[in-house]
């Protein structure tokens, strides 16, 4: 769930002057990573370990603002 959180407002932050919203998309998909090594699926762990990884190239191509 939280994944999907992330994912929304990753997916939001990906709109040209609306990058900073992958600074909020970082830390929830991080807090979801850790839950997700708890627990015993894989999805979820997944889908945070995407949205981080694409939060944070997306943060570094646009110079930590755009």
């Amino acid at each position: 769930m939280l994944g999907l959180l992330a994912l929304l407002v990753a997916m939001i932050g990906f709109v040209p002057l609306l990058g900073w919203l992958n600074w909020l998309a970082i830390p929830l998909a991080f807090v979801g990573l850790v839950i997700g090594l708890m627990s015993r699926g894989k999805a979820g762990r997944a889908v945070c370990a995407v949205v981080l990884a694409g939060a944070s190239l997306r943060l570094w191509v646009g110079a930590g603002i755009f």
